[in-house]
C-alpha cells in the first residue's frame, strides 16, 4: 500500500487522497470513498488534523465500521490502535505540528509529508492485515 500511496502523492493528489486511493487500488474500500477524502486534504483546510491520518482512519473506518449487523466497536478499537502507534513515532497529529519549519507549498513539506504518507500507509495496511488474519483464523 505504501507504494501506491506514495505514487498517487507524486500524481497530484493529497495526503488523505493518497491514501484512500492506494485503499482503492488494494481493494480495502470503494472508489467512492476518495471524493470524500479530498475535504481532509491540507489539515481539513485549517491545517489541523494530518491528512494521512484522516485517509488512514477513513480506510479503517470504511471497512471495519458500523454496519447493520456491527456496533462499529471494531473499527473504534483499531482506529485507537492506529492513532497510538502513529503517536509512538511522530507524537502528533496535527498537520501544523508535523509540517512545522515547513513552509506550507513548498516542495520540502511535501516531500516531508512523503515521510507521513509512507508510514500511514504501512501502518494502515499491517493493522487492517492483522485484523482479516485474526478473523481468518475466528472462522476457522
Amino acid at each position: 500500500m505504501k507504494e501506491a500511496a506514495l505514487k498517487y502523492h507524486k500524481n497530484g493528489y493529497s495526503c488523505s487522497e493518497s491514501i484512500v486511493a492506494a485503499g482503492i487500488e488494494k481493494g480495502y474500500v470503494k472508489k467512492e470513498l476518495l471524493s470524500a477524502a479530498t475535504s481532509f486534504s491540507g489539515g481539513m483546510g485549517v491545517r489541523c488534523l494530518c491528512g494521512a491520518i484522516a485517509g488512514s482512519q477513513m480506510v479503517i473506518g470504511a471497512m471495519f465500521g458500523k454496519s447493520d449487523s456491527s456496533d462499529g466497536m471494531k473499527a473504534r478499537n483499531l482506529a485507537k490502535k492506529f492513532s497510538e502507534n502513529f503517536a509512538l513515532k511522530y507524537k502528533a497529529n496535527c498537520c501544523k505540528v508535523l509540517s512545522s519549519g515547513f513552509e506550507f507549498h513548498s516542495p520540502e513539506r511535501r516531500e516531508h509529508c512523503k515521510q507521513l504518507i509512507g508510514f500511514c500507509a504501512e501502518l494502515v495496511e499491517n493493522i487492517i492485515n492483522e485484523e482479516l488474519s485474526t478473523q481468518n483464523k475466528i472462522q476457522l
